[in-house]
């Protein structure tokens, strides 16, 4: 049965996350790569830990950090736009070989849709779909692979689409721009609410050793869906190229809907 938690990256998802845990009786041990919100983390009833990963070793008390934990959440972005050839695979595998140290049987790493290509085709992605090994998904899927294949622990692996949530949404940033490429493209987003109550279903139901994929069952068109956000919201409506190829999928979350009894909350 799981009571203590640790989650690796209390940020924009992490510590809404951390908080409805502890409102639903869990005990949270949160990590920050930042000294500023130790106490932001501390005023949740979360314990605050200064921890960050890097290819030569964990800084900070990383041993603290997961101690007396059933389960560790790895909430950590790879960071590999602004660091493009650092190896976040090694980063994991030294969290890998710390959670195997502290005797931690359950994993849950959120990972991400683009670990499948956009195509032409638009195919349709489910979970016994074979990600892409392509540049940009190449070190999601050896993460991947190196979690689920370890056996001192169970993992399970939440591909989450686009992010969003009513302060951050990328009709903001496409507002007003112009030519913008695959307007026939399907769009694949989830609300950040539904992403944390589909983490916390998966720990009430301790479904583990599983992979499963994450977005808004309703998939309309970029410019389709771009074009009536930007009206709803009176923003300065985005105009797209239409005579270029269009590249995209649509991922399936039906198999998440039915293990987790789940109905999304938050249409995007």
């Amino acid at each position: 049965m799981i009571k203590q938690i640790s989650i690796i990256g209390c940020g924009w998802l992490g510590l809404p996350l951390a908080t409805l845990l502890v409102d639903n009786g869990y005990s949270i041990k949160g990590s920050t790569t930042s000294s500023d919100k130790l106490e932001q983390i501390r005023k949740k009833a979360v314990s605050p830990f200064l921890v960050e990963l890097n290819e030569m070793e964990i800084v900070g008390d990383i041993d603290g950090f997961l101690e007396g934990s059933d389960l560790v959440i790895i909430n950590i972005p790879p960071g590999l736009r602004k660091s493009p050839n650092k190896n976040h695979v090694t980063e994991i595998d030294l969290l890998a070989r710390a959670i195997e140290k502290n005797a931690i049987k359950h994993v849950i790493y959120i990972s991400s849709t683009s670990v499948f290509k956009d195509e032409e085709n638009i195919p349709l992605i489910n979970e016994v779909s074979v990600p892409n090994n392509y540049e940009g998904a190449r070190q999601l899927i050896e993460i991947e692979e190196l979690l689920s294949n370890n056996y001192s622990f169970l993992t399970t692996i939440i591909r989450f689409g686009g992010l969003i949530d009513d302060n951050r949404h990328p009709g903001n940033f496409l507002s007003g721009r112009i030519n913008i490429a695959n307007p026939k493209a399907p769009i694949n987003l989830i609300h950040k609410e539904d992403c944390i109550a589909i983490i916390s279903r998966v720990i009430d139901k301790s479904l583990f050793n599983v992979k499963l994929n994450a977005t808004y069952p309703s998939h309309p068109t970029r410019q389709s869906y771009y074009t009536s956000y930007c009206k709803s919201k009176a923003l300065p409506l985005p105009t797209f190229e239409t005579t270029g190829t269009n590249k995209g999928k649509i991922i399936d979350s039906s198999k998440l809907m039915q293990l987790l009894s789940y109905k999304f909350k938050h249409a995007v």
